[in-house]
Parts: structure tokens; sequence; C-alpha cells
């Protein structure tokens, strides 16, 4: 199948290269000339202007393109574009982690159009090359059942690990939730291993504790693989700061749970703790001293200086996932990025918009 992919970062540069391996034809479009010549290396075509991109496509009413750009209004802006482009029968694909609401909005508007969309909710992060995406599909029934080569190439088997959810917006509202869940089991991770880290008396081992529960524990899992790699690979930590960047899915996940009235305590909380860890200093907690000195007279400590952080760039597609591993981060930091995106997009943060409910209506 031919289909063209708008955004070679991480991810849907990452993706080509796994579509061109399972002999599908690939047009790929992005403002950097690195990835473009990255995927023209592997064998894919690269357009360097939209024009050439959508000519390249194919036949009207049988073109497909898949958007992997930073949700948001970037999301927003190329659907808008492609829009004016394409012509009924034409397929759209976003799959990044756009807001399940302004999925279902999208959709309708573009449906009016005669054209179809599809959202895919992708996990698998930089490991998707080697193991294969997880994809949750929403959109038409047709369109999904079109896709189905790329959806077979680009999962873990053709027959594992993709499935459509539902109507449009379906796919990335069970894609909310599951990284909602990531955020607790990651959560829970931390806590327990700088728990075991505090209790000095034992002088625990905690690569030998994260080995041994990925064999027979009912807490293994591929996040507590990678920490047992990186833990046996004595990755020092103290090189990081502890700012952990929320990309929106878990705040929407809490929103949904308040509006459905279905409790969702874990998530709440891991959630609120990234948000405690992207603040340099707590006014809360300031204040909390100030007030424990006033009514105690008690010893405060002082500011001397603010938290100042660098940044190491987001891993580049075709990368090796052992790229990303901490205890090469001190050597990435060193580097500049070359995928022209800005910090916020590099965190993943473009997302994290706060749904109200005048935006549900309107998108």
């Amino acid at each position: 199948m031919k289909i063209g992919m708008i955004g070679l970062g991480k991810m849907g540069g990452n993706m080509v290269l796994r579509l061109l391996g399972g002999d599908q034809e690939v047009i790929g479009f992005d403002r950097s000339e690195d990835a473009l010549q990255n995927i023209e290396a592997q064998g894919a075509k690269a357009a360097r202007s939209m024009d050439e991109f959508i000519a390249a496509l194919g036949e009207p009413g049988a073109r497909a393109v898949w958007v992997m750009v930073p949700a948001g209004q970037i999301t927003q802006s190329v659907i808008d574009d492609l829009a004016n482009r394409l012509a009924p029968g034409d397929i759209i694909i976003d799959g990044g982690n756009s807001n399940f609401h302004d999925t279902q909005r999208r959709g309708e508007a573009l449906a009016q159009r005669g054209l179809h969309f599809v959202d895919v909710g992708t996990s698998g992060g930089i490991w998707g090359l080697k193991e294969g995406y997880a994809m949750m599909i929403g959109g038409p029934q047709e369109a999904v059942e079109r896709l189905r080569p790329v959806f077979e190439v680009l999962a873990p088997a053709p027959d594992r690990g993709w499935g459509r959810m539902g109507p449009s917006g379906s796919g990335h509202y069970v894609k909310m939730v599951h990284n909602g869940i990531e955020y607790g089991m990651m959560q829970a991770y931390a806590e327990g291993f700088e728990l075991m880290k505090a209790h000095q008396d034992f002088n625990l081992d905690m690569a030998q504790i994260a080995e041994l529960w990925r064999h027979g524990s009912v807490v293994r899992s591929w996040l507590l693989d990678l920490t047992a790699e990186a833990l046996k690979n004595s990755a020092d930590f103290n090189a990081l700061s502890d700012y952990v960047a929320d990309s929106g899915e878990g705040r929407w996940t809490i929103i949904d749970s308040i509006e459905l009235g279905v409790p969702t305590p874990v998530i709440t909380l891991a959630t609120q703790m990234r948000f405690r860890s992207q603040q340099d200093v707590s006014y809360q907690g300031q204040m909390l001293s100030a007030m424990r000195r006033a009514f105690g007279g008690h010893a405060v400590k002082t500011l001397e200086a603010t938290k100042q952080e660098g940044m190491v760039p987001e891993v580049q597609a075709g990368d090796h996932p052992k790229v990303a591993a901490p205890e090469n981060i001190p050597v990435a930091a060193a580097q500049a990025s070359t995928s022209g995106q800005s910090a916020e997009q590099q965190l993943g943060e473009t997302g994290q918009n706060r749904v109200t409910g005048d935006q549900q209506g309107n998108g």
C-alpha cells in the first residue's frame, strides 16, 4: 500500500522505516531536511513541499496520509491544510496524542467533506521500530479495513497489537486511559525503589531486586525491564533533573473520571506528582515553611539559588533505542538537536492544554 507520512521525528520516522521493511510504499514530508534525508537513505520517497507530497500519493479518493506531529494547534493546522488538498474518499490518520474531544470534532467536520478520519492511539515509543507498535484505532470501519496492510506491518504481528476500538475518537480515548495507567505504574515503581534505597540498614541492591522481579513476580512488566537494564548498567541518576513532563493524557483522564463520577485516585496522584516535579520552587511549600516558623519559631531554609536545568535532545528516528538509556544521557547532553522542534515539542508538552466544558462542545 502507498501511504504518506507527515512528521518524521522519533515516532513518525521510525514508523516509516518499519513500513519500508514490510514492503509498503511511503512518501514522507517534514520541515527538517535531516529527517527527509534519513528516510531517503533507507529507500523512502521524500517530498520537499506539500504540493509535491500530495502529487506523489496517487489517485484522488484512494490516498492516505498519516499525521505524526505534536498534538494541539500543530495537528489542527496540518489537518486543515490536508482537508483543502484531498478529495472525497481519501483518508487522514492522526497517530499523535490528540484529545479525543478534538478528534470527534475533526471526524465530524471531515466527514461532511467526504473525507475519512482515523485516529490511532500509538504506543511503543522508540522501541516500536524493532518490537512493533500497539495501535488503538478509531474511525469508520471501511477506512480501517483499507489501512489493514499498514497496521499489520506496524503492529508486533499481523494479528496482534492492533484493533478498531469504535468510531472517531475512540482510539485516542483508549490511548488516553492507557497513558493514565502508565503514569500510575511509573509512579508506583519510582516510589517503591526510593523507599528501598532509603532503608540503608539492609544495604539493598536495586539492580538485583529489579532483575529478580522481572521473573515470576506479579509486578513484572516492560517498564520494569527497562528499569532493570538501567540499574544493571549503573545509570547515574544524579545527572538527571527530577522534572517529569506530562503530555496531557493524565490530565484528560482525570477530567473524564470527574465527569463520569469514576474514582481514579492513583492516576490523579501520579499526575499531581508530575505537576510538582515541574515547579522550580513550590509556592505552597514556601508558605508552609513560613507558617511553621510563624507559629513555632522553627528554623527554616532559605533559597540560595534557583534550580537550573539543561535539556537532552530527543532521540532521532533510526537511532537504536539504547541511545535513550539513562547511562547514555550525559553523552547525549553534549549534542544539539537536529529535529528543529521546540523544547515543549520534544518534551511532549504541546498537548497538555486543559479541556473545559465550553471547549468540549466546539473543540
